[in-house]
């Protein structure tokens, strides 16, 4: 099929000032990964009360790194906001709640913030498969919700107020599909999908959609079922097809054996992914396995743009290192495209919140210039990352397209 929609940017965005940060509180008073209800930007002075933004993040569990960064970002957002002024000098706080990295942990996540925190928005999740269930409470409770990294396409079909600020697996499958054609030439590729995640499943399908769509043919199709650490078996089986890359689009906690358990058999083939390889871990997990493959990100800390140079700069200042994943940054969108929408409209609730935020566009995020789509999705580039021995390197930029 042809790839079509090419998009442009049709807004500025005014930056919120970085001037100062807000004052940080934590009901646990625990470590990092025990930060449930947690808020920030709650104790500014203001004579109203604050204005307050739920979000959603798996602080425990397998995908603690994301949700870590992405808390991260999101606190930053808000603290800029606040030290800019907030909504005419009302504040916002966040509230924090973790789903430990598990489906029905969106959904009390979720139902606390919409029922007992009464919150305008709630922001989150990473996985696709805990935001789908925090979204059909958001959506019957008609709060606005705002993935942070949630990209299986289905996710904002659950009803008008369901949002996102990352690309969709139909944008990330089709990119990864015409890289793996046109620029690796690679024309029989094996899959390897997790049947357990949704994310990956969604990604699967599209990749091979697309691929075959451009002349290319898919060698054969594996799956697994997430939590696995053996695949010697799947991958003796692609061997034997004789494919010349490997599509898994899994996350990097499967990922990383996979690459290993490769290697030690002799399937000296590209690997190609998406953005649940974002993890640093996958380079001690992968091992010699994992070098030279591919996967699709939503930005990396060494672009030369000045939203990244500003955020990487902030957020170091602030906690003493990188993002270590693309999801500090995804969170900081995410929110922002909550407070912009909120400043810009002068909300008064929820539902005039909604609405805003559908009308996001232009916004110059750290991850790209973000325009909310009519489907709600936005509408964003994505950026080809090389693993390395020193670790991700950019490859190539690939603007937003419609397949």
């Amino acid at each position: 099929m042809k790839l079509t929609g090419f998009w442009k940017p049709t807004l500025a965005f005014m930056a919120l000032s970085a001037a100062a940060f807000g004052v940080i509180g934590c009901n646990s008073g625990g470590k990092e990964g025990d930060t449930s209800g947690s808020t920030a930007g709650g104790t500014a002075n203001s004579d109203q009360p604050p204005i307050k933004i739920g979000m959603i993040a798996s602080l425990n569990g397998e995908n603690q790194p994301w949700g870590v960064d992405s808390k991260k970002g999101a606190e930053m957002a808000v603290e800029e906001f606040n030290a800019a002024g907030g909504l005419d000098g009302r504040k916002v706080e966040l509230i924090v709640e973790d789903t430990g990295s598990k489906p029905e942990g969106g959904k009390a996540a979720a139902d606390k913030l919409v029922g007992k925190d009464e919150v305008w928005a709630v922001v989150g999740e990473v996985a696709s498969g805990i935001t789908l269930q925090a979204a059909d409470v958001c959506q019957e409770a008609g709060v606005p919700l705002v993935a942070v990294g949630a990209t299986r396409v289905d996710l904002t079909e659950k009803g008008d107020c369901i949002f996102r600020a990352c690309f969709t697996d139909n944008f990330q499958g089709a990119a990864l599909a015409k890289f793996a054609y046109d620029d690796l030439h690679l024309k029989n590729v094996a899959v390897l999908t997790d049947r357990k995640l949704p994310y990956s499943t969604g990604l699967s399908d599209m990749f091979k959609q697309v691929f075959i769509s451009l002349g290319g043919k898919i060698a054969t199709e594996e799956f697994y079922d997430s939590g696995n650490i053996d695949f010697k078996a799947q991958l003796t089986n692609i061997k034997s097809k004789n494919p010349d890359g490997l599509f898994c689009s899994g996350y990097f906690t499967e990922v990383g054996p996979i690459a290993r358990q490769r290697a030690t058999i002799g399937l000296n083939v590209p690997m190609l992914g998406g953005d649940g390889w974002d993890s640093t871990k996958l380079l001690d997990s992968g091992g010699d396995g994992i070098i030279g493959g591919y996967f699709l990100n939503h930005y990396h800390n060494s672009e030369n743009r000045p939203e990244v140079k500003t955020f990487v700069e902030n957020f170091t200042k602030k906690f003493g290192a990188e993002p270590a994943t693309a999801m500090g940054a995804l969170g900081y969108d995410a929110t922002n495209v909550v407070l912009t929408a909120l400043k810009d409209s002068k909300a008064k609730n929820a539902g005039e919140l909604k609405t805003a935020i559908s009308k996001v566009a232009g916004m110059k995020g750290v991850s790209g210039v973000i325009t909310i789509g009519p489907d709600r999705n936005a509408q964003k580039p994505g950026l080809i990352l090389k693993v390395t021995k020193e670790g991700f390197v950019p490859e190539k930029q690939v603007e937003f397209f419609k397949f």
